[in-house]
């Protein structure tokens, strides 16, 4: 697995099962320039090389964004999926996708994000099905054009459907940045305190523009921080990391974990091949 990534994009973060060792996979993930960054968190492009072996599923614990897809044969846009993505990888292919901030995607629809939760939509129920729209998908799935290339036709497409700065937006995407980003946001009280913001508001706020509640978000987030910690490759104490996670007990975060991802963080950390105490 070869993965190449801007500073300010990261490390991807939710990967629950990582490349085998066959074939051949690359992920890479760029950013928006500074005029566009208001929307899009970044850019991603995974390709693989499966020729003569098994077919491998990624799995991943999705992000509460948008994304915009494009895949020859599939091009579509995202919702928030509240469950585990799963999807089979076969033959050799790539896909090209557009990370939006989130609450930053609500502007180009008609409709509450909560709307598209769990579910995807063709790219042309969005933005048409226009010369540049068919010129920008024959562009992006054709194998032969560079990741440069690929990525200054996206901008030159988004840079002239902008819509305006919504605040409510804006306020959206800097509250679900805090609770990724302090992990000491365990409750929707915790974020309800933190923002000055009533809980019903709140919540009305992310069903209009995240697509998942606030609570969601939280554990969702938590699961993350679970996921790369049993990565990380230390021993953990998983009924110390339960609390610090905002979970009652560890019984909690371990019932969690499974309604989700299927299995225990114990079987994860098995197939992962790393350690973990109970």
């Amino acid at each position: 697995m070869k993965e190449v990534f801007d500073a300010a994009a990261g490390r991807a973060r939710g990967v629950l099962k990582r490349p085998p060792s066959e074939g051949k996979f690359h992920h890479s993930r760029r950013s928006p320039s500074p005029e566009l960054a208001p929307w899009i968190d970044h850019y991603w492009l995974v390709s693989w090389d499966l020729s003569g072996c098994k077919p491998y599923v990624a799995e991943t614990l999705p992000h509460p964004n948008f994304q915009v897809v494009f895949e020859k044969g599939r091009s579509e846009i995202a919702g928030v999926f509240t469950g585990k993505f799963s999807r089979m990888l076969q033959g050799r292919s790539h896909v090209f996708g557009i990370k939006f901030n989130a609450g930053a995607f609500r502007p180009f629809l008609k409709d509450a994000a909560s709307s598209f939760s769990n579910c995807t939509v063709p790219i042309r129920r969005i933005f048409g099905n226009s010369v540049a729209v068919n010129a920008l998908e024959a562009l992006l799935v054709r194998p032969s054009t560079t990741e440069d290339n690929r990525i200054a036709a996206v901008e030159k497409f988004f840079l002239t459907r902008l819509p305006e700065l919504d605040e409510a937006m804006t306020l959206a995407g800097r509250l679900v940045k805090h609770i990724l980003q302090e992990t000491n946001i365990k409750t929707v009280d915790d974020l309800v305190e933190r923002a000055g913001i009533g809980k019903r508001t709140l919540q009305r706020l992310f069903s209009e523009y995240v697509g998942a509640s606030p609570k969601w978000v939280i554990r969702r987030y938590r699961l993350h921080e679970l996921v790369e910690r049993i990565n990380s490759g230390y021993k953990l104490e998983l009924a110390d990391v339960a609390l610090e996670l905002g979970y009652f007990d560890q019984a909690h975060l371990i019932n969690d974990f499974r309604s989700i991802v299927g299995y225990s963080p114990l079987q994860y950390q098995k197939a992962a091949g790393k350690n973990i105490k109970r």
